[in-house]
């Protein structure tokens, strides 16, 4: 994909912010010159407040403002779950303010004064083909999902019609046959599922809704639906609830599919033995432990399993989306999770639940 041209980043709506108005002036009479719509602001709070009216491509910040700072309005911006990514373009005429706190804030660059016009321009310039070329990335991903995940249904009813006999007799080696092809596109349309919810949980547009849920009959209820595929290599699936605490205040489908993630991951990576989800508690944590007898996870693998596309190297690895997704909904719900692990003994994945959030 090529790079934005400077003719298409024309009449980009820029913020800037700086408690003296002959600042914002010049600010504005060297951006506009260059076809970019400005707005101007005095102080932090009014900047916050136009953010929330107007979503700005670019936000230029004063560092040194009175009753909040530059540095104060970055964070606020950065730490606002429900803004997408704006670019923050910090300048100071301080040689003492800090480039290393305006990068911790979240800025994505420092210019000080007295600004040359040819620099701030091109530090602008920048700003917006960096959030150009993520806007363009973010869109691809969602187009790219959505767009798939159509045709890949309508050909998994098609495959469901023909294995039911609604074409007519079908001899046993093309049942054997569509059965692979069932199963491959019901792979493939798990993960771009799992990228559909990845990606909104990563971008904020994920929205939960937050009930009473009873979690000991949710466990129950994913380990009764799951049970057949332990029996299949003779596992043993067990449900060992040994708390009085039963319900939490959760997305109940968020939750589920977590449960329904790490027992079935479980099962897949146990040969012989047994799963066992177990509740336990003590007066501020709900844990939920699945704990099987399987191949384990290596120490090196631990520390990356939860991150996005990271696989280990065991030959049933999926994509490495299922435990980054898992992690979301427990970041999403205030909770954690983690695991415990040695090769060749079973691995133990641990759900805190804060009670406090009940």
């Amino acid at each position: 994909m090529p790079p934005p041209s400077p003719a298409s980043l024309s009449n980009r709506y820029i913020l800037a912010v700086d408690d003296r108005p002959d600042n914002l002036m010049l600010l504005k009479m060297m951006l506009e010159s260059a076809g970019y719509r400005m707005e101007l602001a005095d102080n932090g709070p009014a900047a916050l407040a136009q953010i929330q009216k107007a979503q700005p491509d670019l936000v230029i910040l004063d560092v040194m403002m009175p009753g909040m700072s530059g540095y104060e309005v970055t964070q606020k911006i950065r730490n606002d779950p429900q803004l997408p990514y704006i670019p923050i373009l910090l300048i100071s005429a301080h040689e003492r303010s800090s480039v290393v706190k305006g990068l911790d804030a979240g800025a994505d660059d420092f210019i000080r004064k007295p600004v040359e016009l040819d620099e701030l321009q091109a530090r602008v310039r920048s700003l917006l083909r960096l959030k150009q070329s993520l806007d363009q990335q973010e869109n691809f991903i969602s187009c790219l999902t959505h767009d798939l995940r159509t045709p890949l249904i309508a050909c998994d009813r098609m495959v469901d019609l023909v294995q039911q006999g609604v074409f007519g007799e079908i001899p046993p080696s093309v049942k054997e046959a569509l059965a692979g092809v069932s199963s491959s596109n019901q792979n493939l349309l798990q993960m771009l599922n799992n990228l559909l919810e990845v990606y909104c949980y990563e971008m904020g547009e994920k929205t939960l809704s937050f009930i009473a849920v009873d979690v000991q009959a949710l466990v129950t209820e994913v380990v009764t639906e799951l049970n057949p595929l332990a029996l299949e290599k003779q596992l043993k699936l067990t449900c060992d609830w040994q708390t009085e605490v039963r319900e939490w205040r959760c997305d109940r489908m968020e939750l589920r599919r977590v449960f329904t993630n790490l027992i079935s991951n479980a099962i897949k990576f146990t040969d012989t033995g047994s799963v066992t989800v177990s509740g336990t508690s003590d007066p501020k944590t709900l844990l939920i432990e699945i704990q099987d007898t399987g191949v384990g996870i290596a120490e090196a693998d631990q520390a990356q399993i939860f991150e996005r596309f990271k696989q280990t190297n065991h030959n049933r690895s999926g994509h490495g989306l299922g435990l980054h997704l898992c992690q979301q909904v427990m970041q999403a719900h205030d909770g954690e999770l983690s695991v415990r692990s040695q090769p060749g003994q079973g691995s133990t994945f641990t759900i805190s639940l804060p009670l406090s959030s009940t």
